[in-house]
């Protein structure tokens, strides 16, 4: 009993942390990648950069909770969480406001990501293939600060081949799901299929989504600043693909229905036959990433990361919107603990402007 109510104590801790050291760092860092922006990018790109800097801020804020358990890597983990996030948010924001691209031009954009967890890795020209210019070195120095940041966690040679899997499976998802309409879902799934093999218990479109998340890849980092051994890092992957990382961008998706519908972009969530089998699903990967969760070391830091999420995503106005309360309700009463509290705090932080 006493050892329950020590780690029952240590979830209000973390997010009193969260609030008070991370996203204050996480907001330093995400104003010096908007002046970066400012000075180095000009025309669509400069105006994709600054978009994903201001309305998708709440995804870097997220990731960084992971630097608040390696607190003296801490300056490191919020530079590459911040950066790679910047990446991903970029070029999906090139991605889906841009019209759709031939895949090898999605690819070599998503090659970013891939060079950016690789230390040493040579900088490419990342726009060989895509129709705009005017990046004098924006994306080139997102991938730069990774590369050094990643170099100067003493477990990462360790953690390197499980991160690139996971950003691997991340760039071939956005490649696919941004070719044209007539084509995404259709080359989506011939890709999915063979991986199903040994998920057989989820829908295509669940494990697309799961492949749509960073949070394995910022888990690893984390404990590549403890240090770790290979199959450490597999364990912790295990824990996390895909029902942890799956839950992440399933309630993204759930809130985005409306705005995907009207901008035509591929939503996973849409694929449920109806809203009760959605509901269930979530339901079920809420609990499955709990049960996740339980089992890796320092439990109650993963299961405050599933809580966080499931408020930081059911705090967001489009669930009143969308007419979402019933479902959301059922997911917060899933995840029990302190997640209620969690969701109080996120709207609290929204209305004051700072998520």
């Amino acid at each position: 009993m006493i050892l329950l109510s020590v780690a029952q104590l240590q979830e209000p801790k973390l997010i009193a942390r969260f609030v008070t050291t991370t996203l204050p760092a996480v907001q330093r860092e995400m104003g010096r990648w908007e002046r970066t922006a400012q000075a180095s990018l000009q025309g669509r790109l400069k105006e994709q950069a600054l978009r994903s800097l201001k309305h998708k801020r709440f995804h870097a804020q997220g990731g960084s909770v992971y630097m608040l358990h390696a607190p003296g890597f801490a300056p490191h983990l919020v530079k590459l969480i911040v950066a790679l996030q910047t990446i991903s948010d970029y070029l999906d924001n090139l991605c889906d406001r841009m019209g759709p691209q031939e895949e090898r031009s999605l690819w070599l954009l998503h090659q970013a990501m891939l060079d950016a967890c690789s230390p040493g890795a040579a900088i490419q020209d990342y726009y060989a293939a895509y129709p705009c210019r005017g990046d004098f070195g924006y994306l080139s120095a997102l991938v730069a600060e990774c590369q050094k940041q990643a170099a100067a966690l003493p477990g990462y040679p360790a953690a390197k081949t499980e991160v690139l899997a996971l950003v691997s499976l991340y760039s071939h998802l956005q490649t696919y799901k941004h070719l044209d309409k007539s084509c995404r879902a259709r080359r989506l799934q011939d890709w999915i299929r063979p991986h199903l093999v040994r998920f057989p218990e989820l829908y295509w479109w669940e494990f697309a989504a799961a492949c749509g998340s960073t949070l394995g890849v910022f888990a690893l980092f984390q404990r590549a600043a403890q240090g770790m051994t290979s199959p450490e890092a597999r364990a912790l992957v295990e824990a996390y693909f895909p029902w942890i990382c799956g839950l992440h961008i399933l309630l993204d998706y759930l809130i985005d229905q409306g705005e995907d519908e009207e901008e035509g972009d591929l939503n996973f969530v849409s694929f449920y036959p109806d809203r009760d089998e959605c509901q269930r699903r979530l339901v079920l990967f809420t609990k499955e990433a709990l049960a996740r969760a339980d089992a890796l070391p320092e439990p109650h830091f993963h299961r405050a990361v599933v809580r966080g999420l499931i408020a930081l995503y059911l705090s967001d106005p489009k669930v009143e919107s969308l007419g979402l309360e019933s479902l959301a309700a059922s997911l917060v009463d899933e995840a029990g603990g302190l997640t209620g509290s969690y969701l109080r705090i996120c709207c609290l932080l929204r209305r004051l402007g700072v998520v």
